[in-house]
């Protein structure tokens, strides 16, 4: 990025960050939400799966957690980078 001051530089890193940070937040929380979602309403339709509709609800889970994760690293990576 030629023509930027380091200061400059700095602040466009810092809202990159933000950004990709809201962006990560927001996606895994929302798809977390329908997951449960989905998960409660299956369950409530056959309550005899309940084990098996909650062991894939939370696997599921964890997966749209590790993606909170990634970005999470890749905000910092561009943070600091």
């Amino acid at each position: 990025m030629e023509g930027l001051t380091p200061e400059a530089l700095s602040i466009v890193k810092t809202i990159a960050a933000a950004g990709a940070i809201t962006i990560g937040a927001v996606a895994p929380a929302i798809a977390i939400g329908m997951i449960g979602s989905k998960g409660m309403e299956a369950i409530g339709r056959n309550p005899e799966a309940a084990s098996s509709v909650q062991t894939s609800m939370i696997l599921a889970i964890a997966f749209a957690e590790a993606i909170a994760i990634y970005v999470l690293v890749i905000a910092l990576i561009v943070k600091f980078v």
